[in-house]
Parts: C-alpha cells; sequence; structure tokens
C-alpha cells in the first residue's frame, strides 16, 4: 500500500513555491512514484494575462540587531514571504515593520504571504513572522540581509491517465506546490497517489478514463487546460479537486457550480454511506481554488477536501497536524465513489432536438395528465415525464444513476426507460 505519509514527510519541508529548486526536487519525486506525463511552460509565455514568475530560491535571509541575529528567515519556508525581493540594507524599526507581515488571527503563527507569485510584474522585499516578534522588536537600527537567486522561470505540471474502455475522463486535482505545508495541496497529492495507485492495480477494466493533475495553485491548471490540444481537453468530462484531506476536521464535499458531475453525486452518495463525519455544500460555499478554472472551460469540478481547518495558510500546518487516519477515510470515501460510478451505465444522447415521442415509430411519451378531465398522474407518471422531458437535454455524457437522482427514482426503473431508447437508435447506454 502507498505511504501518504512518508510522502508528506519528505515534501513538506520544502520551499515548493512555483517556480524554485524544490519544486523541481519534488517534480522528480513524483516521477519516481507513477509514470507522469510532464508538461512545462517558460517564462514569457503570457497566457491570458498570467505571467510565469522567476524561478526563485532564498540563499541568506536574516535580521540583526545590535550585532546580534534576531531571525533566521531560512528556519521554516514560510518565514520569507514568497517571492521577495533581494535586499541589503541598514532600516529603522519602523520601516522594518513595513516589511514584516503577520497574522492577525494569531500570536504564534507565521503566515503564506502569496500574493506576489501571481503579480510578479511588483515585487516587494519582506518577511513572515509571529505577531509576537512584530511586537518585540525595540527603537534602534537593524540590518536585513535577503540574498536570492533569480533565473527564467519554468512552470511545471504533471498528469497521469488510467484509460479506460471510453476516453472520457475523469480528473480528480492536487496542487504540488505551496511552501513548507502539509494539508494545503500536498496532502490532496498524497490521496491522489494513493487512489490511482489502487485503481491501477485493479484486475477488471475501468469503463471511463481516469487522471491525475499535479499542477501548481491557479495559474498551474490555467495553464495546463489553455494549453491542451482543443480533442485532449474535450474528453475531460468532469472532476474533483482533492485539497486538505489530513487534518483531524470533517470531510467537506463542496459541488460543481451547476451539480451536474457524476463523481460528486458518487461522491455524495459514498460520504451519506460511510459513516464518517462530512458535510456539503454549495460551488464556492467555503472556499475556492482551481475549480474556477477549470469551471471556465466548461469541465464540472467539485472538491473534497477538509476544510476549514484553523492551521490554514500558516507554518501551523505541518506534518504533525496530518492524520493517516483522515487521509485513508479519504481514500476509502473516493473509491467507494469511483466503484458506483463504473457500476452504473453510461446515457450518451444520439439525436438533437425534440423527438415526437407519441409518434407510433416510437411510442416513448409519458402522458402528464390532464386535470379538467379527472386525469390526475400520481407521483411515480410525474418524474417519469420529468425524465422524459431533460432527455433531449443532455448535453454531456451523464450516468443512469444521476438521471436516477435529479429525478428521484429508483435506477432500474430509470434505466429500463432509458434502454427504450436505445431500441430506436436515440440513447447509448454502455
Amino acid at each position: 500500500m502507498f505511504d501518504m505519509m512518508k510522502l508528506l514527510s519528505d515534501l513538506t519541508p520544502l520551499n515548493r513555491v512555483v517556480c524554485s529548486s524544490d519544486y523541481d526536487d519534488t517534480i522528480r519525486y513524483m516521477q519516481d512514484i507513477l509514470p507522469f506525463r510532464e508538461h512545462t511552460y517558460p517564462a514569457g509565455d503570457d497566457y491570458n494575462g498570467w505571467v510565469i514568475p522567476p524561478k526563485w530560491d532564498v540563499r541568506t535571509a536574516r535580521i540583526d540587531y545590535k550585532g546580534q541575529r534576531i531571525y533566521d528567515g531560512s528556519h521554516h519556508p514560510l518565514a520569507v514571504m514568497a517571492l521577495s525581493a533581494p535586499f541589503q540594507g541598514t532600516v529603522t524599526r519602523e520601516q522594518l515593520r513595513q516589511h514584516l507581515h503577520y497574522d492577525h488571527r494569531y500570536l504564534d503563527a507565521i503566515p503564506f504571504h502569496f500574493r506576489q507569485l501571481f503579480r510578479s510584474w511588483k515585487r516587494d522585499w519582506g518577511f513572515c513572522v509571529t505577531r509576537t516578534f512584530f511586537d518585540s522588536l525595540e527603537p534602534g537600527d537593524y540590518d536585513v540581509v535577503i540574498e536570492t537567486e533569480e533565473a527564467q522561470g519554468i512552470l511545471r505540471v504533471l498528469d497521469y491517465t488510467l484509460e479506460g474502455r471510453s476516453p472520457e475522463t475523469i480528473v480528480f486535482g492536487a496542487n504540488l506546490d505551496h511552501p513548507g505545508v502539509a494539508n494545503d495541496g500536498l496532502s490532496g497529492v498524497a490521496v491522489g497517489v494513493a487512489l490511482f495507485e489502487a485503481l491501477r492495480k485493479r484486475q477488471h477494466p475501468l469503463n471511463f478514463s481516469y487522471r491525475l493533475v499535479l499542477a501548481p495553485g491557479i495559474i498551474g491548471n490555467e495553464y495546463y487546460l489553455g494549453h491542451l490540444p482543443a480533442g485532449e481537453r474535450e474528453q475531460l468530462l468532469e472532476g474533483v479537486m482533492l485539497e486538505m484531506l489530513g487534518s483531524p476536521t470533517e470531510l467537506s464535499l463542496q459541488f460543481s457550480r451547476h451539480r451536474q458531475a457524476n463523481i460528486e453525486l458518487t461522491l455524495a452518495d459514498a460520504l451519506a454511506e460511510s459513516g464518517f463525519r462530512y458535510h456539503t455544500g454549495e460551488f464556492e460555499s467555503a472556499l475556492i481554488n482551481d475549480e474556477y478554472i477549470w469551471e471556465a472551460y466548461g469541465i464540472p469540478m467539485a472538491s473534497l477536501s477538509r476544510y476549514p481547518y484553523p492551521e490554514y495558510h500558516t507554518d501551523r500546518d505541518n506534518i504533525s497536524l496530518m492524520s493517516d487516519e483522515c487521509l485513508e477515510e479519504a481514500v476509502q470515501v473516493l473509491l467507494r465513489a469511483v466503484d458506483t460510478l463504473e457500476a452504473s451505465p453510461v446515457v450518451r444522447k444520439r439525436f438533437s432536438g425534440n423527438i415526437c415521442l407519441s409518434h407510433p415509430a416510437y411510442d416513448l411519451y409519458i402522458d402528464p395528465g390532464q386535470v379538467a378531465f379527472g386525469d390526475i398522474p400520481d407521483d411515480q407518471r410525474r418524474r417519469m415525464r420529468l425524465l422524459m422531458d431533460i432527455i433531449p437535454t443532455l448535453t454531456r455524457t451523464t450516468s443512469v444513476n444521476l438521471l436516477a437522482g435529479r429525478v428521484g427514482l429508483p435506477p432500474l426503473l430509470v434505466e429500463g426507460y432509458l434502454r427504450q431508447w436505445v431500441r430506436h437508435g436515440l440513447l447509448e447506454l454502455s
């Protein structure tokens, strides 16, 4: 069985900013686990206004006061603000404080300052510190050194695909960046790898194809989707972002924008049957990360996480927070959701417009009843009528289970009606 905690122990301490030596090391580490395909995007490839930042590594970062070292920026990857400009000089306490960032919620937590990674054209120098450190500074002059090594940035994204009978692909995404933290992003990577290790060992072939995409947050998925060949991107049916899955907080399923993904329905069922603590929410009700990037490309994207958790975006998000049991729960829920999806026949529409279903050639019409003439339909007939009306509006591959859930009817009853459409060549069930 894949060791999720070892991955977290090995990669959490690294300064995994978008373009950096530690991020490159992370890419190599992942390629030793699964045969990932690598996508690279060089600096200067300006896409939709997004700018790939320079490759950035901190060599030295310190604050001295009266000849004594009072802050070592190398003690934690968050201690220097991401993509800090280099600086060397003597500043007053007031000047120094303008370049110190602390978490207003806690006295002794170092925050994650990430804004410059997305605005590399406007950079400042600075440190991330605790509120206690900020408040302890005495009047006087401070000697500051931030030495960085920079080069042309190359954005790197990994994907791995398990091919099924159908090229239509269910995507699981996770963030491979986020310096020095365990839950935010990296725990999703661990769960995603464990899921795919389990799927690739199965003896029977899969119906759908499945893809694991590991990318830097936001900008990575924008470049990835924007640069995929159109035909390949069109095969990406729907997906789930895997985020923050190792903390001892309850599981959270946040639905896609229009709740039209098969995998989120089976995930909701898997959670309900699991006995684990969980809650659900609408799109963007709790958090919004890469989901909105995928949605913009017409790919419904739900998220599975354990958000909110108090340690978010601080150095308290570390390996000691991670629970092997919580990680394993996420894997089990995902495997159960995939099993349900694989067990349900897949529906594909093979016509356009609206068929005259009452015509003897089809005889598929569900009469809604006419109350004025005393024909009052029962609940099942009303729901069957709703199913009949939904079928011509299908714009994407779906599952029998999803349709059954939408109309509130047993899957076997729905499948029986759909097979009547199949006999007339109007639908395909596989």
